[in-house]
């Protein structure tokens, strides 16, 4: 099962990670990696450009926007066997950061369809 993992921007203006949790998070990857779950990771800029369809038009607008209080600011896509150990994934992770939010959400795709 596939799960991405979000971490969202609370708003709380947070200090710099220092380098015992840099090196702690590193350790953390480097083990999610060898043990093949970890599929990406990676942080995302502020803003990014917002795409809407409406009636056959297409229309851009680029960020930062005033509700990004809420929006994604990191992500881990892992392959796990069950929620669970997504959630627990998830728990080492603040463990490690501290303070902040996020959502888990499962993955789903062309090897999730019936047969497949």
């Amino acid at each position: 099962m596939r799960f991405m993992m979000m971490t969202t921007d609370d708003g709380d203006q947070q200090t710099p990670p220092d380098e015992a949790m840099m090196a702690e998070m590193g350790a953390f990857i480097a083990e999610m990696s060898a043990a093949g779950v970890l599929l990406a990771t990676g942080g995302l800029e502020p803003g990014g450009t917002r795409i809407k369809a409406s009636g056959g038009k297409v229309t851009l607008t680029d960020g930062p926007f005033a509700e990004a209080k809420e929006a994604v600011v990191g992500f881990a896509l892992v392959e796990v066997r069950s929620r669970e150990e997504a959630i627990e994934l998830s728990k080492r992770f603040f463990q490690i950061v501290g303070d902040g939010e996020g959502t888990i959400q499962q993955v789903f795709g062309p090897d999730d369809a019936p047969g497949a």
